[in-house]
């Protein structure tokens, strides 16, 4: 019975440390790929909870002194008093996805933190809520306080209040594709409150160690704690996600299978190691070196021979589709790849006609440019290369002051032999070979005619693929912008349904709002004046379309628009009310002015300045929503009267000195 406990809490021991990692790879990987949004920053935040309180569990194995456990058990409690206001803020943000604001449970989720942090101090400078315990073999643990019970009432309160929100999300839900996301949530959504719960102070019990019974509970908990995080982690990694769903999937799966997955395995072997050093008869420090470095071989040649059937799981219907783009890469041409492939086709051409130098000149909009060269040549030998190389395959004939002779499918010029590569239809030259002459007038034997054929056509193949290539590349530049507009709509549409059909929210989007911001700081320069998600707008693409092309000026256009839309009717006053939005607005972006300046200007003091700044960009992200809706219902033959007047009109709208 001694045996098979220690066994279970080995088990326990790894299935820890398994969901440490796990929570801390997750985490890592939602910051860095999903931050955006505001579930997936709610859900980090639970899941910090979570990595801290089992990172405390995990420190505390083979803990001798009490005083060092009674530190790790309270710090233990950041990660538990933390749960609720994170398990809220979470369930909070899910339903705001289905398109439901509510400022009540905004504000409950504020007190929940408050009362988190009152927990926490009460934690840890007091013994109202925990005190001092034993340090139990396996398990040792804290006794609780006079106001543990009412800890335990507002953790089970807000917890519940967060799984009801997490149903009703699910129930606003009106794709199937939603509906099955939010079902997986809804069905894991209790593994951070159950993995964090401190269920060893309910008991109470003050001498009591851990029997079989509780080791085999542990296990079993951890094992469905660490499945269901996984599981919620790989729902919420699709929240506001611009990427296709195939794509995060593969992302996250390759990420989960190398990291987390791998280290975990590390650490069984790295535990199973050092207890096994007696019956092997190695030093363990050597077993666990061998076991971790094998350990990691193998799973990364494991995973990489079980890709085919990873990628069948994931893509099913989309198989067919996902095999040609993946076979299309591993065959597209980089600048690298052609210039090597050139020069191993020019390589080849020398050694076939025992000559020193060799060279291929693209044509290029009728200009030739030197690309690859095989041995010594003088880099301007392109530019001296007379336009009968090409002109005459295009159907042209030699001019009386032609510096070509032609012998053949060959010319015969300064000290070379030149052959052209022409395109398949026979119309056009795309680039020419030059080789060193061996001789005044072409000299090639059958065999060195065929191969010299057979080289010819790969570096014409080459150069044609490359042209196609380039011309893809081209169009994917005009559309990806569409594909991101598309991606990101079509992840509010899975959540908010015929809200998202009948408009895209602009204003409450915080990225957008945060776009307005960063293209008016940079409105005289800047990467952010063209930024997504701005140049996603249609006002923007016919601003742009207007000013042939220029997306600068374009996006100037609008944003000055937007800002005129601001203007009230009368003379301008500096320091009127009803002109304060426009004039901060006009002053520091349109025209330029410092802060100080600004608010000098305006008579007021500069940390006033920014916080009357940050209403009237909200006021503009407010008017080029309204424009974008006065533009699509254009397109779409309607016609309507959109008033955005009131917006900085002191009679019909809040007062802006008064709104902070």
């Amino acid at each position: 019975m001694l045996e098979l406990k220690n066994w279970l809490e080995l088990i326990n021991t790894v299935l820890t440390s398994g969901i440490v990692i796990f929570s801390g790879a997750l985490l890592l990987y939602l910051i860095i790929y999903n931050l955006r949004t505001k579930v997936t920053r709610s859900f980090i935040g639970l899941l910090a909870c979570v990595l801290i309180t089992y990172f405390a569990d995990l420190a505390l194995v083979g803990v001798e002194g009490p005083g060092v456990a009674t530190i790790w058990l309270r710090i233990q409690w950041i990660g538990i008093t933390f749960t609720p206001a994170a398990y809220l803020d979470f369930s909070n943000a899910l339903l705001a996805t289905t398109g439901t604001q509510s400022k009540k449970r905004d504000i409950a989720t504020r007190i929940s933190y408050l009362l988190s942090a009152g927990v926490l101090l009460g934690v840890g400078f007091s013994d109202w809520i925990v005190r001092d315990g034993k340090l139990l073999p396996g398990t040792p643990r804290l006794f609780p306080g006079p106001l543990f019970p009412l800890f335990v009432l507002y953790f089970l309160t807000t917890v519940i209040w967060g799984t009801i929100n997490v149903f009703w999300a699910r129930s606003r839900c009106l794709t199937s594709t939603s509906r099955r996301r939010m079902t997986y949530l809804a069905a894991t959504v209790a593994a951070p409150a159950a993995g964090v719960f401190p269920f060893l102070l309910i008991t109470g019990v003050k001498g009591v160690t851990a029997g079989l019974g509780l080791w085999l509970l542990l296990v079993l908990g951890n094992i469905g704690v660490g499945w269901m995080l996984v599981v919620l982690a790989y729902s919420v990694a699709f929240f506001g996600a611009l990427t296709p769903d195939r794509a995060v999937k593969h992302r996250l799966v390759r990420f989960l299978l190398r990291g987390p997955f791998a280290a975990t395995l590390v650490v069984v072997v790295i535990i199973v190691a050092s207890r096994t050093e007696q019956w092997i008869g190695l030093p363990g420090s050597r077993l666990v070196l061998f076991g971790a470095v094998a350990t990691v071989i193998l799973i990364q040649l494991g995973i990489e021979l079980a890709k085919p059937l990873i990628d069948r799981a994931l893509y099913r219907q989309d198989q067919p589709e996902i095999a040609w783009i993946q076979d299309l890469s591993n065959r597209l041409l980089t600048t690298t790849d052609l210039r090597q492939f050139l020069e191993n086709v020019l390589t080849a051409l020398c050694d076939l006609l025992r000559v020193k130098t060799a060279f291929i000149t693209v044509i290029d909009g009728n200009t030739p440019h030197l690309e690859v060269v095989c041995g010594s040549l003088d880099p301007r030998t392109a530019d001296k290369l007379p336009p009968e190389a090409w002109q005459t395959w295009s159907g042209e004939t030699l001019s009386s002051s032609r510096r070509l002779e032609r012998h053949n499918s060959l010319f015969v010029w300064n000290g070379y032999w030149l052959a052209p590569l022409y395109t398949q239809d026979q119309t056009r030259v795309i680039g020419v070979v030059g080789m060193t002459a061996r001789a005044p007038e072409p000299d090639l034997t059958p065999e060195e005619r065929e191969g010299l054929t057979s080289l010819l056509a790969q570096a014409t193949a080459a150069l044609e693929d490359r042209q196609l290539q380039q011309g893809i590349f081209s169009a994917l530049e005009h559309i990806i912008p569409e594909i991101e507009d598309i991606q990101r709509r079509r992840g509010v549409m899975y959540y908010v349904g015929e809200e998202a059909l009948t408009g895209f929210d602009l204003v409450e989007n915080e990225e957008f709002r945060q776009s307005v911001h960063d293209a008016l700081n940079h409105y005289w320069g800047g990467p952010n004046l063209t930024a997504q998600p701005l140049l996603s707008l249609r006002i923007v693409e016919h601003a742009v379309q207007e000013y042939g092309g220029n997306t600068i000026k374009g996006v100037r256009a609008v944003l000055r628009e937007a800002i005129e839309r601001l203007r009230p009717d009368g003379q301008r006053k500096m320091t009127a009310p009803e002109w304060l939005l426009y004039n901060i607005l006009e002053l520091k972006f349109l025209q330029g002015h410092k802060v100080r300046e600004v608010a000098h200007r305006l008579v007021m003091s500069e940390s006033d300045l920014y916080r009357k700044q940050r209403i009237a960009i909200e006021a503009v992200t407010q008017a080029l929503a309204e424009m974008e809706e006065q533009e699509s219902l254009k397109e779409n033959g309607s016609s309507v009267q959109v008033d955005v007047a009131p917006q900085s009109t002191p009679s019909e709208a809040t007062d802006p000195t008064t709104a902070v």
